[in-house]
């Protein structure tokens, strides 16, 4: 049963998967911070309240209904949304398409270290039979 986990736990897609929620949440917060600290501001500026929540809010009954709050609550998921395209997405569809096209990237010289293990590899290979 453990083996099982562990084999589950070592693929690289659930690794992956794991390094990309932990960046999209450390993303989303200084992104959140963006719209939080000038975005939303100069919206509540423009409607002339000190925070965009505030925007049309009204009371009936007691109860308090706050358009503002779904302004702002959407105005955070557009930027986030779009911040995440255009930072991450929309590199790696490029670099996909470069892929395909066979339009690869130049590999980076080899090392010291990585020459002399190649030409170690290659003289194995030519010593077997």
């Amino acid at each position: 049963m453990l083996k099982g986990f562990k084999e589950f736990i070592m693929r690289g897609n659930v690794v992956d998967l794991a390094v990309a929620v932990v960046i999209g949440a450390a993303f989303g917060q200084v992104v959140t911070a963006l719209v939080n600290g000038l975005i939303n501001p100069l919206v509540a500026a423009i409607f002339g309240k000190t925070d965009i929540s505030k925007v049309w809010t009204f009371t009936i009954n007691d109860a308090v209904f706050s358009i503002g709050a779904i302004l702002q609550a959407l105005l955070n998921f557009l930027f986030v949304a779009a911040a995440i395209y255009f930072v991450i997405v929309m590199p790696l569809n490029k670099l996909a398409e470069r892929r395909a096209r066979g339009i690869e990237p130049e590999p980076e010289p080899l090392t010291t270290d990585q020459q002399l293990l190649t030409e170690i590899r290659d003289a194995l290979q030519q010593t077997r039979p």
